[in-house]
């Protein structure tokens, strides 16, 4: 097979000559180089998994001596995002002498701490338990990758004898075992058995291919899959429909987002009973293949095969037995419908823990299910975090191709229960969970704030998603709104945010923002009603317009919002907060402010009336009572300024300053300190706390509530 652009069909290829030839005779830039294209394609591996490396000599710094140094991914990095602070570079030689000490299988987990003795950069990142399975094989680059491609080969029930025929013995053949030194003593010998091979197919796991070269072990790498991809194309509907055919037809797009929207909360309550979740849906046409059909209540329970894919998805996936056209606005039924079978998955889940543990296996975790699938409709997916839940759903994916594929050459095989439990609470992983950083205040918490595409609600947007909440930025001008989501994209990344057009009067655009909230991640847990205008005229020159557009937008928008999140929140029985952005101008009067002043004290009472409706529903409301924030907001556009400067007799320029002497702090207030007040209502410490009221002004006197 030549290399160029053309020659394959089922992967990608990504090596670009004139960007290598920067590399050449740098090994180690060659070795990201080529991570950073394979992690690319995720027909090749899926997030975070799989590890390349590449031995080199370097200059030993205590006797000045050229060694062989193994520079390979680190733990818990992506190659496709892989930098040379994410390898962990040891010496060849002191990592394989190693086995003189290895006491045997038994003990295997005691080896990862003697990778530190191998250590030849003291500022890498902490070696992985695939390091070993490099270390023994001899070869230059070396690939090991997760492609659904070849673990369907290797999950079927003839891997090994496929593989023989397939690659005509050239690619050897090693047996399911989990990863470690054992392991990586098990590829030597597959070697030292079959000289000459290209690579080796692990069973249920993956493959591992190599060469003398960066570019000998891409090329290497990709004609593999390419080879397995198109054996498997081929073999498709050979053995009859694929997955048994279809039991059930979808919904038609729309329908299937509408019903998804519908049911996500109550179904993020549910999966919320330990601690809340952030949700993913996808209604991909791979997902809906599988999902559709007759070969769904077979396959599922069998769980998936490869490692990566159930420590992101579980065990196995919960189906829901619900019709695709299912009646679903009766949320009590629903839930006492649902609740018998996430019972059902808490106890199945539960009996494999008590079943497969050992004396010293960590703790049970979250016994409630990652994967959601309803047939007609789409595959949920529930986390921590929506990063983690959207790649659950992608890894979940991967595990549909792989028993496509299977199922498609022989029959597909999933990993023993025993085998499972022994990978998904190992302690090894164990220590690496315990290693991440700990949740942040609003870690797993949904808010959407109103007018978040600039001023205050951007400034308290910005302040949720750096204490780890998700966000719906909204705005009723598009253009922006698209401008924040390219900021927000650009300082936190796509899984932080998801955009919603929005006029608060218009009742539904609000359904569709909650609808947004729902499909992105699940539903919604905070709400900030925080768009507003200002008009200040005296009241002969108030209009009635005026008066309408201000109670409109004020008043009935929040009235609107909260109705509408109010529903979302009942539906997730998880509580939540509803923040309204009020005004000192509530409670103080002024000159040329009847208008304005009278719709914040409304918005005041109405919180008032909120919070002692919604306290038995765990929902508190609480308000903020801004003065004068006079940076990047909208309220200060138009003639507000003008007005205020008028009615206090002075300039428009000298109205900060103004504002800040008459507060008793002669502070001027900023959007970040009304972000910071919200964050103060949500993040934790005030969770007893409903029909408050915080005045962030600086201190003014005539605001005081007492």
């Amino acid at each position: 097979m030549s290399a160029n652009t053309t020659s394959f069909k089922h992967v990608s290829y990504l090596w670009d000559e004139a960007e290598a030839a920067k590399l050449a005779g740098d090994e180690v830039a060659l070795l990201i180089y080529r991570s950073n294209l394979l992690g690319a394609d995720l027909r090749l591996t899926n997030y975070g998994g799989g590890n390349t490396s590449c031995k080199a000599m370097a200059k030993d710094p205590l006797t000045g001596k050229e060694v062989e140094i193994m520079w390979i991914k680190g733990s818990g990095g992506d190659i496709g995002t892989l930098k040379k602070s994410g390898l962990a570079a040891l010496y060849v030689d002191r990592l394989r002498a190693l086995r003189n000490i290895y006491r045997g299988i038994e003990h295997e987990d005691e080896m990862v701490e003697l990778f530190n003795h191998c250590i030849y950069d003291l500022n890498s990142k902490a070696p992985s338990i695939d390091t070993p399975l490099h270390g023994f094989l001899p070869f230059k680059h070396i690939d090991h990758l997760h492609p659904d491609a070849a673990i369907a080969i290797a999950a079927a029930k003839d891997g090994e004898k496929i593989t023989q025929e397939l690659f005509g013995g050239t690619i050897g053949w090693v047996p399911w075992q989990k990863p470690g030194f054992d392991l990586g003593l098990q590829l030597k010998e597959c070697l030292d058995k079959n000289p000459g091979i290209r690579g080796i197919m692990l069973g249920s796991h993956g493959l591992f291919t190599w060469g003398d070269t960066a570019y000998e072990s891409y090329i290497n790498t990709l004609e593999v899959i390419e080879r397995c991809a198109d054996y498997l194309e081929q073999n498709y509907g050979k053995k009859g429909p694929v997955f048994g055919g279809q039991k059930v037809q979808s919904l038609i797009k729309a329908d299937r987002l509408s019903k998804a929207a519908e049911i996500a909360p109550i179904l993020r309550g549910f999966c919320s009973s330990e601690r809340s979740m952030v949700g993913h849906f996808t209604d991909d046409d791979r997902v809906l293949e599988f999902i559709n059909s007759n070969d769904l209540d077979r396959l599922a329970p069998m769980g998936t095969s490869c490692p990566d894919h159930f420590l992101r998805t579980k065990i196995s996936p919960l189906v829901l037995d619900l019709a695709k056209d299912e009646d679903l606005s009766d949320v009590k039924a629903v839930k006492e419908k649902l609740a018998p079978a996430f019972d059902a998955y808490r106890k199945m889940y539960t009996d494999y823990y008590n079943t497969c543990k050992h004396d010293n296996s960590p703790a049970i975790r979250d016994a409630n299910p990652v994967i959601i699938i309803y047939p007609g409709v789409g595959m949920f997916s529930f986390s921590k975090d929506k990063q983690t839940a959207r790649v659950a759903a992608e890894f979940y994916t991967n595990a549909i191709n792989v028993m496509k594929g299977a199922e498609a050459v022989s029959e597909y095989t999933s990993l023993p229960r025993q085998e499972a439990f022994n990978i998904e609470y190992w302690l090894l992983e164990e220590a690496k969970l315990q290693r991440m950083p700990k949740p942040k205040a609003l870690s797993g918490r949904v808010a959407l704030i109103t007018g978040s595409a600039g001023g205050i609600g951007k400034a308290i947007a910005r302040k949720f998603v750096e204490e780890g909440a998700c966000v719906i930025l909204n705005d009723m001008n598009a253009e922006r709104l698209a401008e924040a989501a390219e900021e927000f994209k650009k300082d936190f990344g796509k899984d932080a945010y998801a955009t919603a057009e929005l006029d608060v009067t218009n009742q539904p655009q609000i359904e569709v923002a909650m609808k947004a909230a729902a499909l992105s991640f699940g539903g919604v847990d905070i709400i900030v009603n925080n768009a507003g205008l200002s008009i200040s005229k005296s009241i002969e020159d108030h209009s009635q317009k005026d008066w309408d557009l201000l109670y409109d937008v004020l008043v009935k928008g929040q009235f609107l919002v909260t109705q509408a999140a109010t529903a979302v929140m009942k539906k997730q029985g998880m509580g939540g907060d509803i923040i309204n952005i009020v005004s000192k101008n509530a409670l103080v009067s002024g000159p040329n402010n009847a208008g304005y002043g009278s719709a914040k004290a409304a918005q005041l009472h109405l919180s008032r009336l909120n919070a002692a409706e919604l306290g038995a529903d765990g929902i508190r409301v609480n308000v903020v009572n801004p003065d004068a924030v006079i940076s990047d907001s909208n309220i200060w556009a138009g003639g507000w300024a003008e007005g205020r400067a008028k009615a206090y007799g002075i300039t428009v320029d000298e109205l900060p300053a103004y504002y800040a002497k008459r507060t008793l702090l002669n502070k001027i207030i900023l959007p970040a300190d009304i972000a910071n007040a919200c964050f103060a209502l949500t993040g934790g410490l005030l969770s007893k706390s409903t029909g408050n009221m915080i005045n962030v002004d600086g201190g003014v006197a005539m605001a005081f509530a007492r």
